[in-house]
């Protein structure tokens, strides 16, 4: 999916992972195919599962980002009331993986489609149910401080217009467009809140129709209050993201800012992920079309 990507077979792993963490010694271990773009994911066992990072960390020593994200993960699973994987180590950086990797405890469960549960009434309360509860976790006084997704809308530009310019041919870049020079015009959120910060499908577990479960969540921390709505334009259909809408009692200018976010992830994921991870082009493909069905700015 990336240049420069970390090629790791199941032998090396089991290799690092017997190394540092002997305790899984002799444990089987299996690649897992997803559609994640920044890990590998082993599974360690029944127990664990261990994370190594496609793209290695620019300079040497261990990955600060590692420390963060289990710290994140911990405070999540205080606020969560679904259960989150849990930290369980951190290998020092290798000749195979300069920056480091992590270790984490297992979760059961399906990761739903873009369409699978668009009609499920107890996904979109569940989802409900989750973001209010990781809003109310106190922010501490801290605010949004990354470049990624969370922040200002506008400050993507370059970006969007990166990803219409190579998106020629393959979506309808007038009206994408048109759709971005509404959500850069939005106002900026307030105060922020917590925010998962990455609520698409492949981070989310099901059972049945029901969220049992919730990956990816070293990205804990606050945000635009609109980022973890774009779980709506990833997941849901109108009548749901309506019910969710009700549920949380989104304003609109938050709704509106939740919409744009979802954009601004969507746009890069059907020309970047076309050939190399056809399931994140497709979700990118889905989200893009229920917010131009949806008559988003209109």
């Amino acid at each position: 999916m990336h240049e420069n990507q970390l090629v790791l077979s199941e032998e090396h792993a089991a290799f690092l992972i017997a190394r540092r963490f002997p305790e899984y010694r002799g444990h089987v271990i299996r690649r897992l195919e997803t559609s994640g773009t920044v890990n590998a994911i082993f599974r360690v066992g029944e127990e664990a599962t261990a994370r190594f990072p496609l793209l290695s960390h620019d300079s040497t020593g261990p990955d600060p980002a590692l420390a963060r994200e289990a710290s994140a993960m911990g405070e999540f699973l205080q606020a969560s009331p679904f259960p989150g994987p849990r930290p369980l180590g951190i290998a020092e950086p290798s000749a195979a993986c300069p920056g480091g990797w992590s270790l984490q405890s297992w979760l059961p469960g399906v990761t739903p489609s873009p369409h699978s549960h668009e009609s499920s009434d107890g996904l979109a309360d569940d989802l409900a149910d989750l973001i209010t509860a990781l809003r109310r976790h106190p922010t501490g006084g801290r605010t949004f401080t990354g470049t990624g997704r969370g922040g200002v809308l506008q400050q993507h530009d370059g970006w969007v217009e990166e990803c219409l310019h190579q998106s020629l041919g393959l979506l309808d870049v007038g009206q994408l467009r048109k759709l971005w020079e509404h959500f850069r015009s939005l106002p900026p959120a307030g105060a922020h809140v917590m925010n998962h910060g990455d609520l698409i499908p492949a981070n989310l577990l099901v059972d049945g129709d029901r969220l049992s479960g919730v990956l990816d969540t070293g990205g804990f921390g606050p945000a635009d209050p609109g980022l973890d709505l774009v779980a709506a334009w990833h997941l849901l259909d109108e009548p749901r993201r309506r019910r969710l809408r009700e549920r949380l009692g989104a304003s609109d200018g938050e709704w509106e800012r939740g919409a744009g976010w979802a954009f601004e992830q969507a746009i890069g994921l059907v020309w970047y992920y076309r050939e190399s991870n056809p399931p994140m082009a497709e979700l990118g493909r889905c989200t893009l079309n229920r917010l131009l069905e949806a008559g988003v700015g209109r």
